[in-house]
């Protein structure tokens, strides 16, 4: 007997996502959820033509912003030229390890977002607030380089949402918390944005904790009274180098795959994965905010 699982439909396409980087980055990180190195090539780079077409598409469905993740987005050459045409449709938020800002890069996002009417957003993903906690995870000397992005976007005035996947106990919120900000402010940051996320336990992150347990699926009954809207597959879609998938998480799920438009992709979605199970617990874990962020 097959098992059912609940059936999500596209509530409207709020947000769009593109994996501009495919699944190539400059580091290795031991949490990574679609394992994304400097040598996996299962999603290529996504060209200006690429992200033009649905940016167009994008007009008639709605959609109110933008994502720009990977893999590591600046790897991407075409990424500031893309980042400056999508600003012509809505808000941008780029989501990166800040390694390859260079002063020249910060100064050209800066001209970018003053000539929109739209606010352009940078997360930087940083998983320690000391060298020896964040390059653990992410690699060695990334803490450094990662450090200098966000001090180059502080001079720049923006204030980037610093982004950190949760890999220690409860009992050291506080102490984590306040190392970050303390951290921050030492570079330079004087008001530092700090949104947590959960790890989600497939890729490597599988691997380093031994994945998810058989009961970790979600279930018609878990979403009786259920805000709906706090599951990504209800509001965004992500434009890959292969297609149109369901969500960011998913996209090494070939049946996430929904097609090679927008409008193909709007098709409702049923939450097989157990992955969903950590969208369903913790809500909005990919877009900006979520009940897990904090401003300090």
């Amino acid at each position: 007997m097959n098992q059912k699982y609940p059936e999500i439909y596209l509530d409207s396409l709020d947000n769009l996502w593109f994996q501009v980087s495919g699944t190539l980055c400059n580091i290795k990180c031991e949490h990574c959820f679609i394992s994304c190195s400097p040598v996996n090539h299962n999603f290529e780079f996504m060209t200006y033509e690429d992200v033009n077409k649905f940016l167009e598409e994008s007009v008639e469905l709605g959609v109110k912003e933008y994502y720009f993740t990977g893999g590591e987005p600046f790897m991407n050459k075409n990424l500031l030229q893309i980042i400056r045409r999508t600003m012509q449709f809505g808000p941008a938020t780029i989501l990166t390890n800040g390694m390859l800002i260079k002063p020249d890069t910060a100064e050209r996002l800066k001209k970018i977002s003053d000539e929109s009417i739209y606010s352009l957003e940078i997360r930087i993903s940083i998983d320690g607030y000391t060298e020896e906690m964040n390059d653990a995870i992410r690699g060695k000397g990334v803490f450094k380089k990662a450090m200098a992005g966000v001090k180059l976007l502080a001079e720049n005035n923006f204030l980037p949402i610093i982004t950190i996947t949760k890999t220690w106990e409860d009992k050291d919120d506080g102490i984590v918390l306040d190392g970050f900000i303390n951290t921050l402010k030492s570079y330079g940051y004087p008001r530092p944005r700090l949104k947590i996320l959960p790890s989600i336990k497939i890729g490597k992150e599988a691997a380093r904790t031994k994945g998810y347990e058989e009961f970790e699926y979600v279930t018609d009954q878990m979403l009786v009274d259920y805000e709906i809207n706090n599951l990504i597959c209800a509001n965004s879609r992500i434009a890959t180098s292969k297609g149109v998938y369901v969500c960011p998480i998913l996209i090494d799920s070939p049946d996430a795959n929904l097609g090679g438009t927008l409008k193909e992709a709007s098709a409702a979605y049923e939450l097989k994965h157990q992955a969903c199970y950590t969208c369903y617990l913790f809500g909005a874990i990919c877009s900006n905010f979520s009940s897990a962020g904090r401003d300090a």
